[in-house]
């Protein structure tokens, strides 16, 4: 018994350790003064515009992914971003069917996710229906001493982002590109829900300890004037 004790602890710390995440691990820290929006402003193109979520169980096993919808703008001066502004609706959270196998997961499927996501264990989406993003910064990325998965990357994004009314910066890498008319912004980083309060399934619930902490965010935003 003892020895199988000691195989569980080791087995359990190897899993917590292995995460199934492969976006630039974002920096966090305490909310910082919004841009102002100088210049142009460009407003995002819903249409053509995703964001796209990625949970994973601990060690990256069985994934779970989907999308959410939101609205915003853009604003750039000489050809450099100057400010942002984004709402993201919460409701609009959708989980992709090809991730939940009901036959694997007890019957439920990818509607059953999206109702539990909108709950109070989750985003809680009746008194927080929705989040926000303000850019707070962005500056040069340097390739030099910069690393990122976004091939081309060229800049670094700080923002607030604000989540359940709990606001936390966030900086990642992106692949910014401006057009006269357009100006599209692509990044995928990784953040800790728990940051922003988002505790159910972690360690500290043994029921549910399995679900990992750590949250793919995928950003393919275009604006236009």
């Amino acid at each position: 018994m003892k020895k199988l004790s000691i195989v569980a602890v080791v087995a359990s710390v190897i899993l917590a350790s292995c995460g199934g995440s492969n976006g630039d691990k974002a920096q966090t820290g305490t909310e910082q003064q919004v841009a102002e929006q100088k210049g142009v402003t460009f407003t995002v193109d819903t249409a053509v515009s995703t964001i796209k979520w990625k949970g994973y169980h601990k060690g990256g096993f069985d994934p779970r992914f989907g999308t959410l919808k939101s609205e915003g703008t853009v604003s750039l001066e000489e050809g450099a971003i100057t400010g942002g502004s984004f709402v993201i609706d919460m409701n609009s959270v959708v989980t992709d069917k090809s991730s939940v196998d009901p036959t694997k997961s007890g019957g439920k499927t990818s509607a059953d996710l999206d109702g539990h996501l909108k709950t109070g264990d989750f985003f809680e989406v009746e008194k927080y229906p929705t989040a926000k993003f303000e850019i707070t910064s962005v500056t040069v990325f340097d390739a030099s001493k910069d690393k990122s998965v976004i091939a081309d990357a060229t800049n670094i994004i700080s923002g607030n982002l604000t989540i359940k009314d709990k606001t936390v910066n966030v900086t990642f890498p992106a692949k910014v590109n401006v057009t006269d008319n357009e100006v599209s912004v692509q990044s995928k980083f990784t953040i800790n829900r728990q940051d922003w309060g988002l505790a159910y399934g972690t360690e500290g619930d043994p029921k549910d300890w399995m679900i990992s902490q750590e949250v793919d965010m995928e950003l393919n935003i275009t604006a236009k004037k």
